[in-house]
């Protein structure tokens, strides 16, 4: 007779409980983050609190970036030819992968490949050399894009330099984030021009440090991502008309003008 009693080490519910990864979800519910829960369901432990800041930052900077994106723009004209909500953010997801949104877990390959080749080199003049010959190989072998270099919009990712400070302040700048900041050094060199870590490497190098496992790489960008797609479907089916052609590049913004975050003391809900 066929054994069909299977294992998980994720999650198990009783009739009194529902335990993630040990852990009572009902004591979680108002005093984990849910950015701390996903770490936990990814790597079997709760982050510190630091840790804990900065992968909720790089979900932050992962969650939108406009509406010109191949992922909004599905999710746009999928809710235009009259999709529900969940089915057009599942369009634009579907959208995300290895040119759009989806360059993390390529990236933290890259990064690990380069990391083994410096392994006990301590001089940065030889993973400088170690690196360009890597690189040289890459373009040899017809991989001729580095993922998490380089952006279409930003000269200078705005994101990048945020994340790597808070990753600093926990200590986690390593290997993969050195080898993140080389390939950097070495393109731009190459290429006469700044070739900067653009938000996927620098997600990579940080998850890299954290010892993210390499299947789940993306997820943080793409939990973070799902949740603009929803909004940007929801505003596609309320205030556009149905069957419409949606331009990629002329488009406006409408919404509340530019304004400051209020201090830390002022964000609080009303009784």
């Amino acid at each position: 007779m066929q054994d069909n009693h299977w294992k998980t080490e994720i999650s198990f519910t009783t009739e009194d409980e529902i335990r993630v990864r040990g852990y009572n979800l009902v004591d979680m519910m108002g005093a984990v983050p849910f950015t701390s829960v996903v770490h936990l369901l990814i790597t079997g432990e709760l982050p510190s609190p630091k840790v804990a800041d900065l992968i909720d930052a790089l979900m932050v900077a992962s969650i939108d970036h406009g509406p010109g994106t191949p992922s909004v723009l599905a999710a746009r004209t999928a809710a235009s030819g009259g999709a529900s909500v969940k089915n057009a953010a599942t369009a634009g997801f579907l959208a995300i992968d290895t040119s759009h949104g989806a360059a993390v877990e390529s990236c933290m390959v890259v990064l690990g490949q380069l990391v083994k080749l410096t392994e006990g080199f301590k001089e940065s003049s030889d993973k400088e050399k170690i690196t360009c010959k890597f690189i040289d190989q890459e373009k040899e072998a017809g991989r001729k894009i580095i993922p998490g270099f380089g952006h279409r919009q930003h000269p200078h990712d705005p994101r990048v330099d945020k994340l790597f400070q808070m990753a600093y302040e926990v200590n986690l700048k390593g290997n993969f984030i050195e080898a993140a900041e080389m390939i950097s050094k070495v393109l731009s060199n190459k290429a006469s021009k700044e070739i900067p870590i653009n938000i996927d490497g620098a997600i990579a190098a940080i998850l890299s440090e954290l010892n993210y496992p390499l299947g789940l790489g993306n997820a943080p960008f793409l939990i973070a991502r799902l949740t603009s797609l929803l909004v940007h479907a929801h505003e596609e089916i309320n205030k556009m008309p149905r069957m419409r052609r949606i331009d990629p590049i002329d488009f406006s913004y409408s919404g509340v003008e530019t304004r400051e975050l209020p201090t830390q003391s002022n964000l609080t809900f009303k009784e």
